[in-house]
């Protein structure tokens, strides 16, 4: 028999585990226009899409293509493991809220899908790291492995590639089968 006391607690526990879903934090790893001084950083800072706090600069630990492409030249990091470099970014501490504006941003899993890597911050005096999502490409043209792999990226980068913004874009031009499969 179950006392009052057991019963109490249990709708408490169950109670404060909702509470916990609810206000779950995640850890997102940026790289491309959602860092600090590129073109999409005010959806993180805008409190209408959700809770996010810059924690720390990072590099992925895996080596990854980070490339440019599409008319619109948008970021990817290719999910091709070994490939290119080390990619920069910055570590996010996000809520639900604004993860699922993220995901609406990337259009996971449909364009980006969305994965756990883990990622290196340089402290002082040691090395720490930590379990991030990342936005991946997946299923994507062979040939894009062909284009040059940066380790850090800016939209205003000597490359030359400047992000062309949603708001200016050609609503006819589908760039999704410019890189994907």
């Amino acid at each position: 028999m179950i006392s009052r006391t057991t019963l109490s607690l249990k709708k408490t526990c169950c109670f404060s585990t909702i509470l916990c879903q609810k206000n779950m934090t995640h850890n997102v790893f940026v790289y491309g226009t959602l860092k600090r001084n590129e073109p999409n950083h005010h959806w993180l800072s805008n409190s209408k899409n959700g809770v996010s706090k810059f924690i720390a600069v990072g590099k992925t630990i895996k080596k990854y293509p980070l490339i440019i492409a599409t008319k619109y030249n948008i970021p990817f990091i290719l999910h091709k493991p070994g490939l290119g470099h080390h990619v920069e970014g910055e570590i996010y501490e996000v809520d639900n809220k604004m993860l699922g504006n993220l995901d609406i941003l990337e259009d996971h899993p449909n364009y980006y899908i969305r994965e756990i890597d883990d990622i290196e911050i340089k402290k002082v005096d040691n090395t720490e790291t930590m379990k991030c999502w990342i936005y991946f490409l997946k299923n994507f043209k062979e040939e894009l492995l062909t284009k040059t792999m940066f380790a850090n990226y800016s939209s205003a980068g000597n490359h030359g590639l400047p992000y062309l913004e949603r708001s200016k874009r050609d609503l006819n031009y589908d760039h999704y089968s410019a890189v994907k499969k």
